[in-house]
């Protein structure tokens, strides 16, 4: 009978971590577990010592920091595949999955499914010629080397493509291999899993090609296996259940969608929601039972695009349970600075994505020209991204793959602030108190509108006051919002001074926040 070992990716929440390692190898199948050397030692260590008594688990032989779209994650995952070969010896499948997995059906009826035929389970469609990739780059993917991570180093990243573009530094793909593209959520047996790791041995151009592609995780495995493996033993699917928006971010299942999971003809379903308690526990004791009478009807995808449908039309279900969340998520943490000089702002901001290591972004809800990743065009415009504010910032977490994210607010919208605020993630403030010259105010007034270069220097004089009294009194509003977790800061004072607000905003050490600190424009000698 096929005994499954599961390669774990995963980078946060060790208890639960803990917990899925148990419930997966409680019927004696095996997990091999890589966990972001960015992440805290304390968590690993937890880790570890829960798990020491178990001998189906086992650690990558080597710990990485990784990164959305790069190398790292594939490299992660050879790891954690060389320590389950070498520790589990006799298992015949590797199932690749994520902390946000679990089984929708028992271990029982998946090993039947496994014995029944004799196929790598992995999506690999042509990379040219399907029409996997809907938006954004496709052969710029490969023909451009792409050293720097798209989410942490963007103006890197584009500039670097943009140079090649320009120089004409395109590449060659290795002669004798036809890229493939799908899902990184494959089941492989172990014969092709022992294929791939010595041709990653043998073939030392091809790991070096992959290696500054860009998203290899969606291409790297999919082409070995196509490259080593006769078609007629590929079923070229997932055998993972996953969805996605029109807006190209993965479908999020909660407690209400038991019944539906089960009837997929899939094995496991990916996101499952931190929130669904009931879900993730009536999915935990079905992997340990033995029930194999499951109906299979597949109506997952169809039934969300009617319902959603329905939606975009403004006829309303009840319950709409595939909207049933409106929330950022419990576990989350938003972070607004709010500041009306945004060249402040932008600047802090910047010094936080560098010592903090925290995703940023600026005035999105203020500025239309703020760079912002493609969401299937709910970023395209300032009204679409108010009106769709919730479901943008949950894309946003979700592009990043974070749950601390800081973004920029001018002061005047309060409205947001108290939006976001009332939501189940946790919302804090950080206002920064700035400094208005009569030069910063006539050129504020110039931007909004209300006065030009002909304006008469007494109607100056008389606006002036009216606008200092405006901003004073949006500081003010905000000071007097009620917010559960603010902070203020000032311009142009001794780093000592922010430090304090800056570290209990961030949550990051005193060190840490002592730098940002210092940043141009906040900090003065």
């Amino acid at each position: 009978m096929a005994k499954i070992a599961f390669i774990l990716l995963c980078h946060k929440n060790p208890e639960a971590i803990v917990q899925q390692a148990q419930q997966l190898t409680a019927v004696g199948d095996y997990i091999s577990i890589h966990f972001d050397a960015s992440a805290s030692k304390d968590d690993y260590q937890l880790i570890r010592e829960a798990l020491a008594d178990n001998p189906n688990v086992t650690f990558a032989k080597k710990r990485i920091k990784c990164g959305w779209g790069e190398w790292s994650l594939v490299q992660a995952t050879l790891y954690a595949i060389e320590s389950a070969v070498d520790a589990f010896p006799r298992a015949t499948h590797f199932y690749m999955v994520s902390g946000d997995c679990m089984a929708i059906k028992s271990a029982k009826y998946a090993k039947e499914f496994l014995d029944g035929r004799d196929v790598d389970y992995i999506e690999s469609f042509d990379f040219f010629e399907s029409d996997w990739i809907k938006t954004g780059m496709k052969e710029e993917r490969l023909i451009y080397r792409h050293w720097f991570n798209e989410r942490v180093h963007k103006r890197l990243f584009y500039w670097s493509f943009w140079f090649q573009r320009w120089a004409g530094l395109k590449r060659a793909i290795p002669d004798d291999i036809q890229v493939q593209i799908g899902s990184q959520w494959w089941c492989l047996r172990r014969r092709t899993i022992e294929w791939i790791l010595d041709f990653a041995r043998q073939r030392k151009d091809v790991m070096k090609f992959f290696s500054t592609t860009w998203i290899p995780d969606e291409t790297f495995f999919q082409t070995l296996v196509r490259h080593l493996i006769p078609a007629k033993e590929i079923d070229t699917r997932t055998l993972t259940f996953l969805m996605f928006t029109d807006y190209g971010m993965p479908v999020t299942f909660y407690n209400d969608h038991f019944d539906m999971l089960l009837a997929q003809d899939s094995l496991f379903a990916r996101k499952i929601s931190p929130e669904a308690v009931d879900l993730k526990k009536r999915l935990g004791r079905l992997y340990a039972s033995d029930q194999d009478d499951f109906k299979i009807s597949n109506e997952g995808r169809n039934l969300f695009k009617f319902l959603s449908g329905r939606g975009r039309e403004g006829r309303r279900f009840a319950p709409r349970f595939w909207e049933a969340e409106a929330s950022l998520g419990r576990e989350r943490e938003l972070l607004i600075v709010a500041c009306k000089k945004w060249h402040v702002a932008k600047r802090l901001i910047d010094a936080i994505n560098q010592n903090a290591n925290i995703p940023t972004v600026a005035y999105l809800f203020n500025e239309e020209a703020t760079p912002l990743p493609d969401l299937g065009g709910i970023q395209a415009t300032l009204g679409k991204r108010h009106r769709h504010r919730r479901a943008m910032m949950r894309m946003l977490f979700d592009y990043h793959q974070t749950d601390k994210m800081v973004i920029c607010m001018d002061t005047a919208n309060l409205d947001l602030m108290q939006d976001f605020a009332s939501d189940r993630a946790t919302t804090k403030i950080l206002e920064i108190q700035c400094e208005f010259s009569d030069e910063y105010l006539i050129g504020h007034s110039s931007r909004v509108g209300l006065m030009g270069h002909q304006t008469p220097p007494d109607t100056v004089a008389r606006l002036l006051p009216t606008v200092r009294n405006d901003f004073a009194h949006e500081s003010d509003r905000i000071r007097d919002g009620g917010f559960e977790h603010y902070y203020r800061i000032r311009e142009l004072v001794p780093p000592e001074d922010n430090a304090a607000a800056i570290a209990s905003f961030l949550s990051v050490s005193d060190d840490v926040a002592r730098t940002i600190a210092q940043t141009p424009y906040l900090y003065v000698d």
